[in-house]
C-alpha cells in the first residue's frame, strides 16, 4: 500500500510541476517561444554537415546557455508570482 501511495504521489507532484511550467510558460509566451526557437535551431546545427566556419560548437554551447537561463528566469518569475 506505501509503494502505491508513493506512485500516487510521485505523479501528484509531477504533474503539479508541469502544470505550474506550463502556467509561467502561459504567463511569459515570449519567453516559451524563444526557449523553443532555440531548441529548433540548436537542433539545425547539430545535424547540419557543415561547421559554419568553425562557429558551430559555440554557437550550439551559447544556444544551450541562452535555453538555461531563459528556463532560469522563468523559474524566478514562478516562484515571484506564486
Amino acid at each position: 500500500m506505501k509503494f502505491i501511495s508513493g506512485i500516487v504521489l510521485g505523479v501528484v507532484l509531477c504533474a503539479g510541476i508541469t502544470l505550474f511550467a506550463q502556467n509561467e510558460r502561459a504567463m511569459h509566451p515570449q519567453i516559451a517561444t524563444a526557449i523553443s526557437a532555440l531548441r529548433d535551431a540548436r537542433d539545425y546545427m547539430q545535424k547540419a554537415n557543415h561547421d559554419f566556419g568553425g562557429h558551430k560548437m559555440a554557437a550550439i554551447r551559447a544556444t544551450d546557455e541562452a535555453i538555461r537561463q531563459l528556463n532560469l528566469a522563468l523559474q524566478y518569475r514562478g516562484r515571484k508570482d506564486r
